[in-house]
């Protein structure tokens, strides 16, 4: 028995265990090596014999390229399963982090039982830890593959732990016995705990990162250190004879190392071997450099410096964009869940960020976590050095990010500028994608050479995005919530599924805009042909066109064109759909084959060469028509499809004929125009008859002084200035705020009809009484840009409190106002309502700010509860965020159509000949030349909120579906519904509504439903002018003019079929 215990003490029997590790790390690194050193010389051969065989180095080279592809898509997938980006992959790493605790705390088990470090095998513990180790090697395997620089993976730390552990468990299974020497290089696995806590979001801040940090080297090195120190003074020095060892525990071992890295050394516990004492020395001088409070803070910006110096490898077949510019946590954050939102494919396009400044803590913190998908680089996009060094020639595009809360909007600007003209100059063929935050800046990037829109060269203008967003929503409340889900796909799908009663007709997914070709056959057919065509057959709506014009290739969005527009081939369509899938059957879609289809499931490509040409659609529509819809079917569920075509009247056009006649725009023909007014003429006062007789405007309250950067109000005023709008229609905007604000905006929107000024607060009850904020349509309040607060929720704190003001003016009405509702309801008039809410639409800053606003209505309101109940259907108003817009980067990206689109929407239909040519216009807008008024604003539509209950769409039941709406609108009046504003349910004494984008076509209407409309400038939505255009209908009952859509034909009489 003695005798078995003096060989299990020998140097040999340590040596069994240690020298199978240093066999397997010498022998991996020899190979990698070896590795290394032939590739290079097959390289260095194929390179001397493609000289005289390029046909067999060609063949070799599209073999290499179409391998590549396929590694490179495994690749990705274990390294999003290593970085925790997966449900699997995060359960993995957190395994292996857990499991390499359990080994440790077996170590310590161990260490407990056993006097000395051998322990009689077998052991039930041991089985556990062997399972352990198992796992381990698997998961080694796993990171060699993920690899991209095997040399360096190998030397890791976390590698030379896994070689000093892993073998030694399995000699133990051959010598049956077990060592527990070199166990204690677990305890380094504690160094990954701040990779842990980073990837389940516990530590987000500066802080707690560098807090776990320090807590993991900490307990990390103070473990490892002392369980060195143990085995070496329990084992001695191996070449000293006899051993010079000491019996010492683990608990005094780590007492040792804690008085040596503190350098206090009391002396009561010393170490005795040679192995011993060196040790320490060189741990002295770590502990230092470890615990030193500016040392490691160095160390750490050197090394990252080093790292983030590399160069890009540029793979055959893999996709990647590099975003520069604004490389901030905020603005990463953001632009990371909105990218990869966007990107569905199975394998992600990487990206590659190019900063000026090296990331901060949580900054590296996010790349870690997104360490899959991302990497950073630090350089500029000025140096062409550093575009080398990202790839930028073979990029996908290169996304240039601006601080929209840049103090200095105007050099944020050109120094986005500048970085375009960088990229341009030495990379033409790039694809760049810029945010800008003033739109008057755009003018410089048409002048920089290569250029091209054609190409998908896009401008994201954040003020005129934004602001033109808030003026639709001044005319058209709700719209922003609408456009919100149909482009970003952000539509709250839980508020739609609580306020309708209707759940099972709301669809699983949301609907979006997208765009694909149309089908050949629906060439020289009206753009009304074959929006409804779509409608009926394909259950798709079809919200414009692209029109190519030009021998360059120029190209033009219309928007429910008018009906002199006829379609081409190859032409683009933008719809409003659940899915790729359903958009493509409208390129699929055969007059041949297609004409008897009742399902739109059934619609697929076909390989027919037979195309319809002999009828026209309004023909094969006559013929088609009761064979739609299947005879089994309700006739109130296919009313609308048995709805005859019918077309506008030619009444119609006399209305806008007579009022364009009165009408001047700007050389442009999109905006109405009128001579410069002076300020003074322009100023209001509290005694001025103009301000006492306000009545349905518009009131703007501005935030700004002297020193504030300019807004740029004329981006707020042209969407509301359209000349598609007629001239009656246009509302009084009343502009509150500080004069000297307002006086370095008024030359730019002095040229414009039914502008005032109000100097003022709008956190001055007694101004917002001067400009009748009660009377008002709908309130505008914007904030000017300001140097950032400390605090976030600081920021917005202006337009906050004037939202809550303007509120509290409105649930308090005044005493004539209360006189009023009591005499209108003495005289039996119940109907009527008491109190008007007003839409206020308020722009945020920071998003989370919301929550200040939108709050449930007060409990102790002075209103009446019979009196809430009976107020107004207005809505309650919107709010208006930044990160919308940045959602439009990653958008544009995939699909720079829908940003043109959105921007035909919002600014009523600019493109970029026109922008160029206004923003050349530095003195304002001049007057247009005779005779070009009414060519400009035929082919545009406006966008309009209709309500079931006016006489434009009186023909409409109860009975009625969406689709039954959808049809009678499109026939009658050329008029496109695409959304609907809903009632929410009782108690809603607010009559607070919600959006839903594009019903359901079975969804039954409500009297007191709002419609989201495309409207044909031709058709006036104000009560004047529909109740003319309506007489006109009525004195046609019987028989209708059914107008030829294109113009150089005539009327021909069609009988009226529901006569």
């Amino acid at each position: 028995m003695t005798e078995e215990s003096d060989i299990t003490s020998t140097l040999q029997f340590q040596l069994a265990f240690i020298i199978p590790s240093l066999f397997v790390f010498l022998g991996g690194l020899f190979t990698i090596l070896a590795f290394r050193l032939a590739r290079y010389m097959y390289g260095f051969i194929l390179e001397q014999i493609g000289r005289r065989k390029d046909k067999d180095v060609w063949w070799l080279r599209k073999r290499k390229q179409s391998s590549v592809y396929l590694v490179r898509v495994f690749f990705t997938h274990v390294e999003m399963m290593l970085s925790a980006q997966t449900s699997m992959g995060c359960v993995l790493v957190i395994l292996v982090f857990l499991l390499n605790i359990g080994s440790l705390i077996i170590y310590f088990v161990n260490l407990a039982e056993e006097e000395g470090y051998q322990i009689s095998f077998p052991d039930s513990i041991i089985y556990v830890d062997t399972g352990f180790n198992a796992f381990f090697l698997f998961y080694f395997g796993l990171r060699f593959v993920a690899a991209d620089d095997k040399l360096r993976f190998w030397l890791e730390l976390n590698s030379l732990v896994d070689f000093f552990t892993i073998p030694p468990v399995f000699v133990s299974y051959y010598i049956d016995r077990n060592w527990l020497g070199l166990r204690f290089l677990r305890a380094l696995r504690l160094l990954e705990l701040p990779r842990i806590l980073q990837f389940l979001r516990v530590t987000k801040n500066n802080y707690s990162i560098k807090l776990s940090k320090l807590f993991a080297v900490f307990i990390g090195t103070w473990l490892t250190a002392a369980g060195f120190i143990h085995l070496v003074e329990n084992n001695g020095d191996p070449w000293v004879q006899p051993a010079n060892s000491q019996s010492i525990t683990y608990l005094k071992c780590m007492y040792l190392v804690m008085v040596t890295m503190s350098t206090v050394g009391y002396g009561d516990i010393v170490v005795q071997t040679a192995l011993g004492r060196t040790f320490i020395i060189f741990f002295i001088i770590g502990g230092l450099v470890l615990f030193a409070n500016i040392i490691p803070e160095v160390v750490e910006i050197v090394e990252s410096h080093k790292s983030y110096k590399s160069s890009y490898e540029v793979v055959s077949g893999k996709n990647y964009v590099v975003v520069c510019g604004n490389i901030t946590l905020e603005s990463v954050t953001t632009f990371l869940q909105d990218f990869l939102l966007q990107d569905t494919g199975k394998v992600c396009t990487e990206i590659l960020f190019l900063g000026e400044s090296l990331p901060s803590l949580e900054l590296e913190a996010v790349f870690k976590c997104y360490s899959a998908y991302t990497t950073f680089f630090y350089g500029s996009a000025l140096k062409s050095g550093d575009l080398k060094r990202v790839g930028m020639e073979s990029a996908n595009a290169c996304l240039i990010l601006a601080d929209v809360c840049s103090p200095q909007p105007y050099t944020e600007d050109t120094c986005n500028i500048m970085r375009v003209l960088s990229i341009k100059n030495h990379y033409p063929n790039t694809r760049v994608i810029l945010q800008i935050i003033q739109s008057r800046n755009k003018v410089h990037l048409p002048n920089i050479p290569n250029w091209d829109c054609r190409r998908g060269d896009s401008i994201i203008c954040l003020a005129e995005l934004k602001l033109g967003f808030i003026a639709q929503s001044c005319l058209v409340p709700g719209l922003s919530t609408l456009l919100t889900s149909l482009f970003i796909g952000k539509e709250n799908t839980e508020t739609k599924r609580k306020y309708l009663k209707d759940k099972m007709l709301l669809g699983d997914k949301d609907y979006k805009v997208m765009t694909f070709q149309l089908s050949d056959d629906f060439a020289d057919m009206t753009f009304i042909e074959v929006c409804r065509l779509c409608f009926v057959k394909l259950n798709l709506v079809l919200l414009g066109i692209e029109l190519k014009f030009g021998s360059r290739g120029e190209s033009t969005i219309l928007i429910n064109p008018s009906s002199g527009i006829k379609l081409h081939r190859n032409t683009m369509g933008f719809f409003i759909a659940h899915s790729l899938a359903e958009v493509k059957k409208a390129q699929f879609y055969c007059k041949a084959c297609h004409s008897d289809v009742q399902d739109p499931e059934q619609i697929k490509k076909c390989h027919c060469k037979r195309r319809v040409h002999s009828k026209s659609f309004s023909e094969i529509l006559k013929l088609r028509r009761g064979s739609f819809v299947s005879h089994g079917e309700p006739a109130k569920s296919r009313s609308f499809i048995n709805l005859p075509p019918q077309r506008f009247v030619d009444g119609v056009l006399d209305i806008q004929g007579k009022e364009n006649s009165r009408v001047v725009l700007d050389p442009t023909g999109r905006f109405h125009w009128c001579d410069a007014v002076p300020l003074q003429e322009a100023l209001l006062t509290c005694n001025d008859q103009a301000a006492l007789n306000l009545q349905d405007h518009i009131l703007v309250c501005v935030f700004g002084d002297a020193n504030s950067p300019l807004i740029g109000l004329e981006d707020f005023v042209m969407p509301l200035r359209a000349s598609n709008f007629i001239y009656h229609e246009l509302k009084d905007i009343v502009f509150l705020g500080s004069l000297e604000y307002l006086q370095r905006e008024w030359k730019f929107i002095q040229n414009f009809p039914k502008l005032w000024l109000f100097s003022g607060s709008a956190l001055c009850c007694a101004d917002l009484r001067a400009v009748n904020v009660q009377d008002c349509s709908a309130c505008a309040i914007l904030s000017s840009t300001t140097i950032a607060s400390s605090n976030p929720s600081l920021v917005d704190t202006e337009s906050i409190l004037a939202t809550l003001n303007i509120r509290s003016m409105q649930d308090k009405p005044s005493s004539a106002s209360l006189d009023a509702v009591f005499r209108g309801r003495a005289l039996g008039n119940q109907s009527e309502p008491c109190y008007k809410r007003i839409p206020i639409t308020t722009e945020l800053k920071s998003s989370p700010n919301a929550q200040f606003i939108n709050q449930a209505p007060s409990g102790n309101s002075e209103i009446p509860e019979q009196d809430q109940l009976s107020t107004t259907a207005a809505p309650a108003g919107a709010i208006f965020s930044d990160s919308f817009l940045n959602s439009l980067l990653s958008m544009t990206y995939y699909n720079h159509h829908i940003l043109a689109l959105l921007q035909t929407l919002v600014t009523s239909g600019t493109s970029p000949a026109l922008e160029e040519q206004l923003l050349e216009m530095d003195s304002g807008l001049s007057r247009s030349p005779d005779g070009m008024v009414q060519n400009a604003s035929q082919l545009r539509c406006k966008l309009a909120l209709l309500p079931l209950s006016e006489r434009l769409l009186t023909r409409v039941t109860q009975e009625d579906s969406f689709g039954d709406v959808y049809c009678k609108a499109l026939d009658l009046f050329g008029i496109l519904c695409f959304g609907l504003y809903r009632l929410m349910e009782e108690p809603n004494p607010y009559k607070n509504r919600f959006v839903i984008a594009r019903p359901a076509s079975d969804l039954k209407m409500l009297p007191t439903d709002l419609l989201f409309c495309l409207v044909p400038f031709n058709v006036a939505t104000t009560d004047d002018q529909r109740g003319e255009m309506e007489s006109q209908l009525g004195s046609k009952k019987t028989g209708l003019k059914d107008c030829s859509l294109s113009p150089d034909t005539t009327c021909r009489e069609e009988r009226n079929p529901n006569s």
